[in-house]
């Protein structure tokens, strides 16, 4: 792997533009916005019933968007320990104390640096949450499994 390389991750959503869901630089790779959509297209923590009246869950949502970026960094020897700093964009402040209490399941005072803010629409009406992420991946634990990521 070079030293500043674009990842496209198997088995993952694909990005819904022309960017990797992983970029390294040196020992940080930088993990895109990242959101709870699965490889089909559906996404993790939304329904729709009959009448299209739709149940977003920000619980589900942040536990998937947390999963999510532990498989990405998977796919280049890391995982959610690495993760240095995070970037939460929440639709809605009111749904910081959901976010919070599943991020707590995954990270405490010891765990990255984060900073949230409200934005006024992610790309899909079902999202509630989109997170981006900078893990450190020294040399010696760096390189991917090439059954999993593709470059």
């Amino acid at each position: 792997m070079t030293s500043s390389e674009g990842i496209l991750v198997a088995g993952k959503a694909a990005p819904r533009g022309r960017f990797p869901h992983l970029k390294r630089a040196g020992e940080l790779v930088f993990v895109s916005g990242t959101s709870s959509r699965r490889p089909d297209g559906t996404f993790a923590g939304a329904a729709a019933d009959p009448m299209g009246v739709t149940d977003l869950d920000i619980r589900a949502q942040t536990r998937a968007v947390i999963e999510n970026i532990g498989d990405l960094l998977g796919a280049v020897g890391g995982g959610l320990p690495d993760v240095v700093s995070v970037t939460t964009y929440l639709v809605s402040m009111n749904d910081f104390g959901g976010y919070n209490e599943v991020y707590a399941e995954y990270f405490d005072e010891t765990g990255p640096a984060r900073t949230t803010v409200a934005v006024h629409q992610l790309p899909h009406p079902h999202l509630l949450i989109e997170i981006s992420a900078t893990a450190y991946l020294p040399a010696d634990r760096a390189g991917s499994r090439p059954e999993e990521a593709t470059r």
